[in-house]
C-alpha cells in the first residue's frame, strides 16, 4: 500500500521563525535517538515516523551516532524517506 500524506498535516502544527533567516520549524521535533537504532522492529520505527509526519513534525533530529550501533537511526531514517516521504509514480 502506498503511503498517503495527511492533507491537513501543516493546519494541525503551530510553526515559528527560526531567527531572521524566514526558515520555520514546528513547535515539536522526533529525535531519533535510542528508539530507531537496528535493534528495533523497522515497522515499527517507519510507523512512529509517518505519524509523525502526519501531526505535521518536519523537524527530525538526526545526529552523526544514533543507534544503537552507531548510525542506525540515520540509516533507519533514510530508508523510511527514501521509500516512503517522496511522491511515488
Amino acid at each position: 500500500m502506498t503511503y498517503q500524506a495527511a492533507e491537513n498535516r501543516y493546519a494541525s502544527m503551530p510553526y515559528r521563525r527560526c531567527g531572521h533567516s524566514g526558515l520555520k520549524l514546528p513547535a515539536i521535533s522526533l529525535g531519533l535517538w535510542h528508539n530507531f537504532g537496528d535493534n528495533k522492529p523497522f515497522d515499527n520505527s517507519r510507523a512512529m515516523l509517518l505519524r509523525a509526519f502526519d501531526l505535521g513534525i518536519t523537524h527530525f533530529d538526526l545526529a552523526n551516532n544514533y543507534g544503537p550501533r552507531p548510525g542506525a537511526a540515520e540509516e533507519t531514517f533514510g530508508r523510511v524517506f527514501k521509500a516512503r516521504f517522496t511522491r511515488l509514480s
